[in-house]
């Protein structure tokens, strides 16, 4: 920790300055900039895809599913894609169009995911059931 941080965390515990002004003298000093006025900090990258279901089953009472992938699984999977050989891709790829997914293994480069994991900051995905006792939310946090 530098002593201008320091110091300013001081400053907000000894009641000198508010959270506010605080985050923003912390923020100028990681930007390198002079003055009152701050960069906004860039927005963490999501690490997690997450699956909630809450749903009341008539027979079987409440049901809470809580699921929490790694992003960093879903990079390891595209670098262990790359390494399946040409015919096996070929049949995945078959198999896959034969389930009615038209998607081609070939196509997952490693370089492009970050570009992918960029755009789950934005994920909404909303799910139509006929019945209200169900609740799906899917996001990345």
């Amino acid at each position: 920790m530098t002593e201008a941080r320091r110091q300013v965390l001081e400053m907000l515990a000894a009641g000198r300055i508010s959270a506010d002004e605080a985050d923003r003298l912390i923020g100028a000093l990681q930007g390198g900039e002079s003055g009152a006025t701050a960069a906004t900090p860039a927005q963490a990258a999501p690490k997690y895809l997450r699956v909630i279901v809450d749903a009341n089953e008539k027979d079987d009472g409440p049901v809470h599913i809580n699921v929490r992938v790694p992003l960093m699984l879903l990079r390891a999977g595209v670098r262990l894609a790359s390494l399946i050989p040409g015919p096996a891709q070929a049949q995945v790829n078959r198999a896959l169009r034969e389930q009615g997914i038209n998607f081609d293994l070939s196509q997952i480069k490693p370089e492009n995911i970050n570009e992918i994991i960029d755009q789950l900051r934005d994920l909404t995905i909303d799910i139509d059931q006929k019945s209200d006792d169900v609740k799906i939310k899917i996001f990345a946090e």
